[in-house]
């Protein structure tokens, strides 16, 4: 006996159309919604519905990021601890990489505004009396 429950005849149609939409990406999602809505609107409200509930309208699937991230077991331990290892450095160089590009975006723009302030001159008699 299985440990889990067992797909309905209707689940089965619905998952594998879900599972071709998500690979198709967020515009596939959008097709069907609009063709939902031409051919019978109650199934494309519905299918709206869908898509805000699990977060297809505003992102990507969080079982798809999932799937990306985090590959299942070769059952070759030694291979899976050095997979593993190396995606976390490179997880940790990507941010490390994108904090970088974070500072030297704000130091370019502070270069840019003292360079701004210096071509100002020294303007604060503007306002006489204030």
């Amino acid at each position: 006996m299985p440990a889990y429950p067992l797909p309905s005849r209707v689940q089965g149609p619905l998952v594998r159309a879900r599972d071709w939409l998500d690979a198709r990406g967020k515009p596939a999602w959008i097709v069907a919604m609009i063709l939902g809505f031409v051919i019978f609107w109650p199934l494309s409200l519905a299918l709206l519905g869908y898509m805000i509930w699990s977060k297809r309208m505003f992102g990507c699937s969080t079982r798809r990021a999932q799937a990306r991230y985090h590959a299942p077991s070769t059952g070759n331990s030694a291979f899976d601890a050095y997979r593993d290892e190396t995606l976390k450095r490179l997880e940790d160089e990507h941010r490390e990489f994108v904090d970088f590009l974070q500072k030297l975006r704000e130091a370019k723009d502070k270069a840019e505004f003292d360079q701004f302030m210096e071509q100002r001159g020294d303007k604060t008699d503007v306002y006489p009396g204030a």
